[in-house]
């Protein structure tokens, strides 16, 4: 294990943010000089649970948030501070609604099918003015903006300087590009564990944001800023190995598309929860506004609302881009990253565990096509009918955990009751001279 106090003596660290990401995903920290981070690192960084983005009560006791030295990543733009994930935990236990300590929980539950999950992600996101209220370049207006050459240069010195940081921690981006909204990009980073992706995304995050923030731009992975523009997905690929991590249990040669049974299985079960784990991976009012939105300027939203499956084929909700491995095209740019991996495997697992089905493969196009398939579930219209439809999967809830779960439901039951709290000009502009 990682000595805190001597990488902070090796690396000229004066304080590590000791931090966490919350049920909202949010991510929370304190800042804790090095001289005394090995003390946190027994006994824990103390927060009040209740106001930091959990379902508890200011009865309940400190919620230690304990460091995980093996995350530790000295920031790249300022070096004097450490950035180290921590579990939290409450009554010498793991806090079991944290996303890390769920994450880590079903990571568990795979080994016992002999499964090491590894994901890759793929943010999406927008630069907008440090108001929030437009995008960053007003040169960005083409109708068809995807991998614009000169607008990814004019956004050159953040991506960049990301970029330059992921090589240097060893991260292996390989790609950036500018996606099919105006002001919209994508940095990609190779794949790795499901533990291991969730923590690096999570960085990612922050690090982006404190970059652009110093560039004099703001940094959105809202799922739909603006409803006349594609909005920003966090599709994820997923490949189970054998736990020593040299064998791809998803692959098979054999196969049409390169997948095992085993693979097949996985697929299955997240075909046989898609429309359950859309809370999660899907989690707030404006997610919705993505999956079911018009046709947009670029003329598709590259979103699915759909429960179908296919080959190489981006107008799904699950394509098989390569051999031994899938892509879920569903979650968006809100999605917590360490709740992403975990229901994602959850409903994968059972599906191995029950030897899931995935039903027919489709090849059509289903922006053009989609409405002539007649048998297939439609994914919730709104953030009700998917905190419903989760509440109601007791299989999905089990394999997360009854206490995150309950968590869970409450706090985007509250969301939703605010959002129906709140009045909006649309209710004026057609209700007013009724």
């Amino acid at each position: 294990m990682t000595d805190l106090a001597e990488f902070a003596r090796e690396k000229g660290v004066k304080y590590f943010m000791v931090s966490y990401t919350d049920l909202g995903g949010a991510q929370r920290a304190k800042l804790v000089p090095a001289y005394t981070i090995n003390n946190v690192v027994k006994g824990g960084a103390g927060f009040a649970g209740f106001a930091g983005g959990f379902v508890l009560t200011p009865a309940h006791p400190d919620m230690l948030g304990v460091p995980d030295p093996t995350t530790v990543i000295q920031l790249p733009w300022k070096p004097e501070v450490a950035w180290v994930a921590a579990n939290p935990a409450m009554y010498d236990a793991d806090l079991p609604q944290a996303p890390r300590n769920v994450l880590r929980n079903v990571i568990a539950d795979a080994e016992k099918e002999g499964l090491r999950i590894k994901t890759g992600v793929e943010p999406e996101f927008f630069f907008l003015s440090p108001c929030g209220g437009q995008i960053a370049d007003t040169r960005d207006v083409g109708s068809k903006p995807c991998y614009d050459q000169q607008a990814i240069m004019r956004r050159y010195d953040v991506i960049s300087e990301v970029s330059d940081y992921m090589i240097d921690l060893g991260w292996e981006p390989y790609q950036s590009d500018h996606e099919d909204a105006n002001g919209q990009f994508e940095m990609n980073w190779k794949y790795d564990d499901a533990l291991a992706t969730a923590d690096k995304l999570a960085f990612f995050k922050f690090m982006l944001k404190s970059v652009a923030e110093k560039h004099g731009l703001r940094v959105t992975f809202m799922p739909k800023p603006f409803l006349e523009l594609t909005g920003s997905g966090m599709h994820a690929h997923i490949s189970g190995w054998s736990l020593d991590g040299e064998t791809n249990a998803f692959y098979d040669g054999n196969d049409e598309l390169g997948l095992s049974e085993v693979g097949h299985h996985f697929l299955g079960g997240i075909m046989k929860h898609a429309s359950s784990l859309a809370a999660i991976t899907n989690p707030t009012i404006n997610s919705y506004k993505r999956i079911n939105a018009p046709r947009t300027s670029s003329g598709a939203t590259w979103a699915p609302n759909s429960v179908t499956w296919s080959g190489d084929n981006r107008t799904h909700l699950v394509r098989v881009p390569g051999k031994g491995r899938i892509e879920l095209r569903l979650p968006d740019g809100a999605s917590n990253p360490y709740l992403l991996q975990a229901v994602i495997m959850a409903a994968g697992i059972d599906g191995v565990r029950n030897k899931c089905d995935p039903g027919k493969r489709l090849d059509i196009d289903m922006y053009a096509d989609g409405h002539t398939v007649k048998d297939a579930p439609k994914l919730p219209l709104n953030l009700l009918d998917a905190i419903r439809t989760f509440d109601a999967n007791t299989e999905l809830k089990a394999a997360l955990g009854e206490d995150f779960a309950q968590a869970f439901i409450e706090m985007k039951t509250k969301e939703w009751n605010s959002y129906c709290g709140h009045l909006t000009q649309w209710e004026r502009d057609n209700t007013l001279d009724i």
